[in-house]
C-alpha cells in the first residue's frame, strides 16, 4: 500500500479523495462519488474532509 499523501497532479479540490483512493487501490472517481453521496446523509463528512486536508501531507 502507498503512503497516505495528497497527490499534486490528480486533484479536484484538495486531493483528499484522490489520496485516499491511491492509498487503498481504488478509483478516485469512486471515492469522490462515495464522498458526495455521503454528504447527503447527516454526519461530520465535510468536517472529516477538512481535517484530512490539513493533516495529509502533499506528495
Amino acid at each position: 500500500m502507498n503512503r497516505l499523501t495528497r497527490p499534486r497532479n490528480d486533484r479536484w479540490i484538495a486531493g483528499v479523495c484522490s489520496g485516499l483512493a491511491r492509498r487503498f487501490g481504488v478509483s478516485p472517481s469512486l471515492v469522490r462519488l462515495a464522498f458526495v453521496l455521503s454528504c447527503l446523509l447527516p454526519g461530520p463528512q465535510f468536517l472529516i474532509y477538512l481535517v484530512l486536508w490539513v493533516l495529509m501531507p502533499n506528495e
